[in-house]
């Protein structure tokens, strides 16, 4: 089963750094991946798309703040942290109107490094959130239409009435097309400025939905020890 976990790519050309990175960030329970090259990086890029790029400057060939700007060429919404040995203000200043949407200096404590991977990937979660909330689609599936522009929920034409949490955490399952969103992702995605949600409370919401959606709950499926999705084969 497919999990949304973040996926974050290291562009490192020196393999113990590399990993001092990736186990930096761990902590992140993000999918990591580690590259030597930036011409690796743009193949893989080719093939796959990440939520997150840790690019050093000076690489092999092709170098990082060259890679970034090519990257931000195609793509102004690919997020790019930037980790090098240039701390020098010229160089912040470059790397940043590369396109860097963050930048870390070597040597670099891994408590900062951390801090600023996780307030990237909270960036981008907030972007998938105003994108949800802003969307004007409308999603049926069984009988359920979800009206994401309305704000509306019916179910087999009788509208079902969803606290604003209930509301979000239905329409970031629909959005998520059967990959499972796990309880981290899912507090991220519904907790606002007058909301503080746990892992409990994602539970709990679940627990409502499922009684006011009735038969229909059964395709909002969990995923023991992870997460919840709504599976679409039932």
């Amino acid at each position: 089963m497919e999990q949304t976990k973040p996926q974050i790519l290291i562009i490192e050309d020196e393999p113990a750094i590399a990993e001092l990175i990736a186990l930096t960030i761990r902590e992140c329970d993000a999918v990591i991946e580690k590259t030597f090259s930036a011409e690796q990086a743009i193949f893989l890029l080719q093939n796959k798309s990440y939520d997150l790029i840790l690019a050093d400057w000076m690489l092999p060939g092709l170098q990082g703040i060259d890679l970034v700007a090519a990257v931000k060429s195609k793509n102004r919404e690919q997020l790019v942290l930037m980790i090098t040995a240039k701390a020098d203000a010229e160089s912040i200043v470059r790397g940043l109107e590369a396109g860097a949407d963050d930048y870390v200096s070597k040597p670099f404590d891994p408590r900062v490094l951390a801090a600023r991977v996780k307030n990237l990937l909270r960036r981008k979660q907030a972007e998938a959130q105003a994108q949800v909330l802003g969307s004007t689609e409308v999603f049926e599936l069984n009988g359920l239409k979800f009206d994401y522009g309305r704000v509306e929920v019916t179910l087999k034409q009788n509208p079902i009435h969803l606290t604003p949490s209930e509301f979000k955490l239905l329409g970031f399952l629909l959005k998520s097309q059967g990959r499972v969103l796990t309880r981290d992702q899912l507090i991220d995605l519904i907790q606002g400025e007058d909301v503080s949600v746990t892992g409990r409370t994602i539970d709990t919401h679940v627990f409502a939905l499922r009684k006011k959606l009735l038969d229909w709950s059964e395709h909002i499926e969990t995923i023991r020890g992870v997460g919840y999705r709504v599976n679409y084969s039932i």
